[in-house]
């Protein structure tokens, strides 16, 4: 059983399309063109749902089993002693991942420029705040921070900015640190990156001229699949590991599995992936780090295997339904 599920790990990776975890919208200039309903939910988009919804159901049956294995119990304890870092390294990295977009111009991600000294201003007033090694200046440099985003989002769309809604995850675990809400800090962010995570995917399937553009002129590699086809299965991984998140399943191996892809994009797209991703690295490295040990996942409402099972595969469908309905109607 190790040896299958370490392979299935593997070919996983191997297989994971390089576009999975890149924002659409950063590298290409075609106009978005809405695909019709009938076409998006094609029998590929349907065949597809069932057999992820089989797949995640599967999993919260097999991966339990995993946690007597020795290495996985070496490895939990390893990272487990790292954890009194974690508030740490999420206060400085997302200093540092603003510096990197202030620097550039941009603020949250490399399609939002800064258009007005005000935001300047107030982005190097958070920065400066959150490198202070003291709780009241983070509370207020994220305060700061809330207010930027506010802004962005009124002049952007709340809809659009969902795309970027782990940075209110971000600034929510910084403001109730030292406070007697800080033990749902993390839980939100598990669940503010993974419906993020969610709605990118669904903009591949809605939008799908703007992925075939970036496959075309960015000669990103199908792995022999039609890139019609190609981008489709992107999405859904991206959708899967999304939801993997929110409901509390694997979360140091995806942590460590799309750190692993963030990686090899950046290779692909260059400076723009670095500026855009960088806070995503961060988050994804507290992920490793901090594994499930403090978030009881939604599966968890659930005492026996085969109710778990018929929960996630049920769930997922309703998540994948919602989820591509609300984007096509509103985004």
């Amino acid at each position: 059983m190790k040896k299958v599920l370490s392979i299935g790990i593997m070919f996983g990776l191997l297989l994971t399309p390089l576009l999975t975890n890149a924002h659409v919208k950063w590298f290409t200039e075609v106009e978005p063109q809405k695909e019709s309903i009938e076409n998006i939910l094609s029998p590929l988009f349907m065949l597809l749902a069932l057999t992820a919804a089989v797949v995640l159901g599967i999993l919260t049956l097999l991966i339990p089993k995993t946690t007597n294995w020795k290495q996985i119990q070496n490895w939990d304890a390893r990272l487990s002693s790292l954890r009194k870092y974690s508030r740490y390294i999420l206060k400085y990295g997302t200093a540092i991942a603003l510096i990197i977009q202030v620097v550039n111009g941009t603020i949250f991600a490399p399609e939002l420029p800064i258009t007005n000294t005000i935001t300047t201003v107030l982005a190097w007033i958070s920065i400066a705040l959150l490198l202070i090694p003291n709780h009241i200046a983070t509370k207020i440099g994220a305060a700061l921070l809330l207010c930027l985003f506010v802004f962005v989002t009124v002049d952007h769309g709340i809809f659009y900015m969902l795309d970027y809604g782990f940075y209110v995850a971000i600034i929510g675990v910084l403001l109730v640190g030292k406070t007697k809400y800080e033990n749902v800090g993390f839980p939100f962010l598990y669940l503010g990156t993974g419906l993020s995570l969610c709605w990118v995917a669904v903009e591949k399937w809605v939008y799908p001229a703007m992925s075939l553009d970036i496959v075309a002129n960015h000669h990103v590699p199908t792995f022999g699949f039609d890139p019609a086809v190609f981008i489709v299965m992107a999405a859904y991984i991206e959708f899967v590991v999304g939801y993997l998140l929110v409901v509390g399943i694997l979360n140091r191996v995806l942590g460590l599995v799309v750190t692993v892809i963030f990686v090899l994009t950046t290779m692909l797209f260059g400076m723009k992936e670095v500026i855009g991703h960088f806070m995503v690295h961060i988050v994804l490295i507290i992920f490793i780090i901090e594994g499930v040990s403090f978030y009881n996942p939604p599966i968890k409402m659930h005492k026996t295997k085969i109710d778990q099972f018929i929960f996630v595969f049920l769930n997922f469908l309703f998540v994948l339904s919602t989820f591509v309905l609300i984007y096509y109607r509103f985004a």
